[in-house]
């Protein structure tokens, strides 16, 4: 594998001779600027032979760095030549600032300005230019010159998602969203997010893994009127008929003159998830930019009574497959029938595979056994599966797309008798987790705002985690879905109804054991508190699985908290009871025991 990546780089210098470049900058990333890219975009997977899901790659005239976060310090060194790459930090080391101090002043570092945000490339030329260092962006990619072979890209077709699920026509969300393209002043709106033009459309696709979505570029008019970019020959003969009055369908390679012929018109376009090439493209075209957010993304996040409902119905088939998983789990443990992680990962999915609505994993499950799940983003396919250890912690995140929705959720197990240790720091990591679940809030309350409700009890013994406490959710769509988050940082966007965000607070200690438990939330209107001044919202747990009560130190929880865990399980068997029977209905009514 090293001599086939030296003769990859040899070829990427190639190119970059010919166009006179000091440096090429490979970011793992494609036009869409998604967080999955399919195989045939994955040019930092071809240059370099690392698979992780988060990277950069420099190339130099005569060595070449990799810039990689925390979770691949291990897989970096397994994949990547050291002798051809030296391993940098992806979050602690800049890699403009890193270009700066590695290359002499009038210095050409090339890029594909299809592969970065706008607002990337704007910082980046700026520091560039001040450091007498030229920002080249090239016609064409080095490596799509030299990939012999490449994956085709998908060729399955598109999903009509029907109003039954959706809850809404097109017609209507795109008058919708068209008003707020107006009010804001611009004539059309660059719509670059997948799961944004499929949400609008009532489209779905399975052109990238584990996000049922087709890959394209949008423009909408406001006037309602929508042009789509994609392959065409994947849409269905009567998708016209589907998607309404107002919406043309064209190959991907017109959206450069379509662009351009926009020009004296004002162009909203979000620069933080559109690529640089886009609005580059629009300014020398004589089109007037107006940087805003996503014009769909809220009204996509606030989910309407069908996909709530929707939502509800999957989380409760959902429930009962993770549960017959966890059932049968117990009783091969009992056994001392021990399994790798990629056995336990096809074993639960076996049970999700039952159900005629599924239709994938929504993310890669994380099966993680004793230290391995100290790595919060785990992945075993990244190396060889461990095989789970008796009286130890098993850590399982996984989730489901559905046509109906979409689940993610996080549950650590006890393989067979756990210390003291173990219990409290999982009692902890609950405590934090009800009391999340139990905040209400008002409107107009942002999920960083929140975030220490999840943390108080870990704090007040010294410890924390690292990730964010919650993410948005869609719809049969992106399992990490904006604008809404609940971390320590975030961006200023208020939890509203119908937002779905995951609660995952947990614990990770290295080389011993990691901690999390996750639920999706909805977030709904506080009855309780209905006639309170201002307007008060809350969560409502969608998520219906037992949580381990093997693991828990009931002496730490307080008469609240331990309401709160068996009226959890209460509902958790009243949901799941009736689809369970004989051995796994025994497995459910022990595991919702009040404790």
């Amino acid at each position: 594998m090293s001599s086939l990546i030296a003769t990859r780089l040899s070829a990427i210098r190639t190119e970059m001779a010919k166009n006179d470049l000091d440096a090429f900058i490979i970011p793992r990333a494609d036009e869409y600027l998604g967080e999955y890219v399919p195989e045939h975009n994955e040019r930092l997977c071809w240059a370099t032979h690392f698979s992780g899901s988060a990277g950069m790659a420099i190339i130099l005239k005569a060595h070449a760095a990799i810039f990689i976060d925390g979770r691949y310090t291990v897989q970096v060194r397994q994949q990547v030549d050291g002798n051809l790459f030296d391993y940098l930090s992806l979050t602690d080391t800049p890699q403009i600032q890193w270009l700066i101090d590695t290359l002499p002043a009038s210095s050409r570092v090339g890029i594909d300005t299809r592969l970065h945000s706008f607002t990337w490339y704007q910082a980046a030329q700026s520091l560039l230019n001040n450091a007498d260092i030229t920002l080249v962006p090239l016609t064409e990619n080095p490596i799509d010159c030299h990939w012999e072979n490449r994956p085709q890209a998908s060729t399955a077709p598109a999903i009509l998602f029907s109003e039954q699920y959706a809850g809404e026509t097109s017609v209507k969300k795109r008058a919708r969203i068209a008003e707020k393209v107006k009010q804001a002043g611009a004539d059309v709106a660059l719509i670059t997010a997948l799961d944004s033009f499929c949400w609008l459309l009532n489209l779905r696709g399975q052109d990238v893994p584990r996000l049922p979505v087709i890959l394209g570029t949008a423009l909408l008019h406001n006037d309602g009127c929508l042009e789509l970019f994609t392959d065409v020959t994947k849409l269905p003969k009567n998708i016209q008929e589907h998607v309404g009055i107002g919406v043309n369908f064209s190959p991907e390679a017109q959206l450069q003159s379509t662009l351009a012929a926009l020009s004296n018109k004002t162009l909203l376009a979000d620069p933080l998830t559109s690529n640089a090439w886009s609005q580059l493209l629009a300014q020398s075209s004589g089109i007037t930019l107006l940087a805003a957010s996503d014009p769909i993304a809220l009204a996509k996040a606030q989910k309407n009574m069908v996909e709530l409902a929707g939502f509800k119905a999957c989380h409760v088939r959902d429930g009962v497959a993770v549960s017959r998983f966890l059932a049968w789990l117990d009783n091969e443990v009992s056994e001392q029938h021990l399994y790798d992680e990629a056995q336990l990962a096809d074993k639960l999915e076996s049970y999700r595979l039952q159900d005629p609505l599924y239709q994938e994993p929504s993310f890669d499950t994380i099966s993680a056994v004793g230290s391995n799940a100290a790595m919060c983003h785990y992945n075993h396919n990244n190396g060889t599966p461990t095989i789970m250890a008796l009286n130890s912690l098993y850590l399982v995140d996984s989730g489901a797309q559905y046509f109906d929705g979409t689940t993610d959720v996080t549950r650590t197990i006890a393989i067979g008798d756990v210390s003291a240790e173990h219990k409290k720091m999982v009692t902890l990591v609950l405590k934090g987790h009800i009391a999340l679940d139990q905040a209400k809030f008002p409107l107009g309350t942002t999920g960083q705002q929140l975030d220490a409700f999840a943390r108080q009890f870990l704090w007040q013994h010294g410890y924390d985690y690292d990730h964010g406490t919650g993410h948005g959710v869609g719809h049969f769509l992106n399992v990490h879905e904006g604008p809404q988050r609940i971390a320590k940082a975030g961006h200023p966007v208020p939890l509203l109804p119908g937002m779905i965000v995951s609660n995952e607070p947990g614990y990770y200690r290295e080389n011993a054991f990691g901690i999390r438990l996750e639920n999706l939330v909805a977030v709904k209107r506080c009855e309780t508190l209905k006639h309170s001044k201002s307007q008060m919202l809350e969560f409502e747990a969608l998520t219906l699985i037992p949580m381990d009560t093997r693991l828990i130190d009931k002496s730490l929880l307080t008469v609240p908290e331990i309401h709160w865990l068996n009226d959890y399980h209460q509902k958790v068997f009243q949901a799941l009871s009736p689809f369970m029977q004989e051995n796994e209905l025994n497995w459910l009514t022990n595991a919702t025991q009040a404790v």
